[in-house]
């Protein structure tokens, strides 16, 4: 099993900067994709980015050229930079991961999520 846990969210105004830190235990060797979602107050959870292991990296509309989603295997750590921040970008982010366990067959393994909050 995978074990995920988020950091970094926080307060910061229109316009600020946060990275989001999603720290990976367990058997991280079979983690073969991540990404980070959000969800707002009374909102489904939605796609943020992706990123694959050979490293294609994908983007929601309206984060595209503010977020940058990285990882550093060394660390077993994922990454989520965030630029320009918006108030609408205010949500719980949730780190995920796909975990290979046999074949084709992967399992979902979430964080408990880190609060981002942007208001003035």
């Amino acid at each position: 099993q995978v074990q995920l846990v988020e950091s970094g969210g926080g307060l910061v105004q229109p316009g600020g900067s946060l990275r989001l830190s999603c720290a990976a235990s367990g058997r991280t060797a079979s983690i073969n994709a991540m990404g980070w979602y959000r969800q707002a107050p009374g909102k489904q959870r939605e796609l943020v980015a992706t990123l694959s292991n050979g490293g294609i990296a994908n983007y929601a509309d309206s984060v595209k050229g503010r977020l940058t989603i990285s990882r550093d295997n060394a660390k077993n750590t994922g990454y989520l930079k965030m630029n320009s921040l918006k108030t609408e970008d205010t949500a719980v982010f949730y780190c995920n991961v796909k975990v290979l366990v046999y074949a084709s067959l992967s399992l979902d393994y979430w964080g408990r999520g880190t609060q981002v909050t942007v208001s003035s």
